[in-house]
């Protein structure tokens, strides 16, 4: 850093990064004599920055305090940081309801170099996703993520509006565990005292939420990603699926997501527990594990799975041309 300018942006980082510094300590780390670091700390000044310059045997240099900076100086990894975190957030949900990518990413250009700023608009531009929230969903209020990340920090109860997916209003009281980011929604995890259980609670189907004076603790060893994970796998639908496969719980994991099914490894292989809302499309998921299984019940995924094999059988004779065309069978 051989330019005087980029000496003085260094000065204003190493005070910004401490509370006090000697003359003879940031000559050292800028790589320059005492009466130059007072020359860069002298242009500090004129810009506008507060530097304060304490005299005596024990004096330095320091911010004054409260002095809120102004923009970043970012590098160009710095940047690209920042702008994949704004970018990646916003395109997988992980944003709130209003997000502020846009806003952002705009402040964060106009302090950057320009070739700099048209090379990370490049990146922006053509970047892609293979997951990426549906344009219907919405993130959950600012206000309620902050009020509910600071009530589990300090093991404080909240007072909180909820909305079933039937669309029913309640008031519940709850003791937050943890905030969970799972497959593009927001959930909080804790215990609810209307129900006297440990619940999971999408973030955005919360209204007003409060903090109250009663406080908490959080169980021994209590995980709110498996939490929450487990509670979606069952989530009541039409039948209640038992499945033994024949597999490690790795090489499961890699084809059945946990929103999906709970897996609990066995002796005899990998226990899939699940609600199904389709059995044909269980015995979908079940022939393309690629690993022999049983099932336990319901028997009439048995019956799904063997017309899912004779639906295959059948495909497989077709002839390459020529056949007539048959209607598309719904995906379940």
């Amino acid at each position: 850093m051989s330019h005087p300018a980029g000496r003085v942006l260094a000065l204003l980082e190493l005070l910004q990064a401490r509370h006090r510094s000697t003359a003879v300590e940031l000559a050292g780390l800028l790589g320059v004599d005492e009466r130059t670091v007072r020359r860069y700390a002298a242009t500090l000044v004129e810009l506008g920055i507060p530097v304060i310059a304490d005299r005596g045997r024990y004096g330095g240099y320091r911010l004054h305090s409260g002095y809120k900076l102004p923009p970043l100086m970012l590098t160009d990894d710095e940047a690209l940081a920042v702008l994949l975190g704004l970018v990646v957030a916003e395109r997988v949900g992980l944003a709130t309801e209003l997000p502020g990518t846009a806003t952002a990413l705009a402040k964060i250009r106009r302090v950057l170099p320009v070739p700099l700023a048209d090379r990370l608009t490049a990146v922006q531009e053509h970047l892609g996703f293979t997951l990426r929230r549906t344009e219907s969903e919405r993130g959950p209020a600012s206000g309620t993520l902050l009020t509910l990340a600071a009530a589990a920090r300090h093991r404080q109860r909240v007072a909180l509006d909820y909305r079933s997916w039937r669309g029913e209003q309640s008031r519940r009281e709850l003791d937050p565990y943890g905030l969970v980011f799972h497959a593009g929604r927001w959930y909080v995890t804790g215990h609810d005292h209307r129900r006297g259980e440990v619940r999971t609670f999408r973030l955005d189907r919360i209204g007003t939420v409060t903090l109250t004076s009663a406080t908490f603790a959080v169980p021994d060893g209590f995980d709110p990603v498996a939490r929450v994970t487990r509670s979606l796998a069952g989530v009541p639908y039409t039948h209640a699926v038992e499945v033994l496969l024949e597999t490690d719980l790795v090489a499961a994991q890699r084809r059945i997501p946990p929103s999906v099914a709970e897996l609990t490894a066995t002796t005899d292989g990998v226990l899939l527990r699940a609600r199904a809302e389709s059995l044909p499309g269980m015995a979908a998921l079940l022939a393309g594990m690629g690993c022999p299984f049983t099932v336990r019940h319901p028997e009439a995924l048995r019956a799904a799975v063997a017309e899912h094999a004779r639906l295959l059988a059948e495909w497989a004779t077709r002839p390459a041309g020529g056949q007539t065309p048959l209607p598309r069978r719904p995906l379940d």
